[in-house]
């Protein structure tokens, strides 16, 4: 008979909170998001809800000398046809500093006049600060519908590849691959 002693074993463990989101909508609320760093130790990261638009926001926390971490909001998603809501997934960098994401909602109207059905989208730092926002894919159903996946990655090539929830040929979803064209553009 083998005996084995179960013995309690603690370790301390400390949790530092870097930001708390503030309940009134213009720095966005609930980041169900993984966040990413950036080589000057910046984190960045999406919100579901909130900002300009209530549609949600990319941020960006910046650390402080000293302590603390300032929020900023890159980009408030605007439900308003052509731009994406709702961003659920992690964001990623390119090896010139652009962030790419998706929206499980929002992009361009349908020719039924209904809002789209989730886009991917591009954001580049501009010269002197600031950052601006393109769609770089806006689903329509047909190719996808929702894509709520965890995040995009990107090839050496620089394709980005993600999944969509629903939609495609058997309204079970799509497994997508967006290329660069020549000039510009996505295909």
């Amino acid at each position: 008979v083998t005996l084995l002693a179960a013995g309690t074993c603690t370790v301390a463990q400390e949790e530092k909170v870097l930001y708390s989101f503030v309940p009134n909508f213009s720095d966005g609320l609930q980041p169900y998001a993984g966040l990413i760093f950036d080589a000057a130790g910046n984190l960045y990261g999406t919100t579901y809800y909130g900002g300009a638009y209530e549609s949600g926001t990319v941020f960006e926390l910046t650390p402080q000398t000293g302590r603390g971490w300032t929020e900023t909001v890159l980009h408030s998603f605007n439900l308003n046809g052509t731009d994406g809501a709702y961003p659920h997934g992690s964001l990623i960098f390119d090896s010139s500093g652009n962030l790419y994401g998706t929206t499980i909602s929002g992009g361009n109207f349908s020719s039924e006049g209904t809002y789209g059905c989730g886009t991917v989208f591009e954001l580049t730092p501009q010269t002197g600060g600031g950052w601006t926002e393109t769609v770089l894919h806006s689903f329509n159903g047909q190719d996808g519908f929702t894509p709520w996946s965890v995040g995009l990655i990107l090839d050496a090539a620089g394709n980005l590849y993600g999944t969509t929830d629903a939609g495609g040929a058997h309204n079970q979803g799509t497994v997508f691959e967006l290329t660069p064209k020549t000039g510009g553009g996505w295909a």
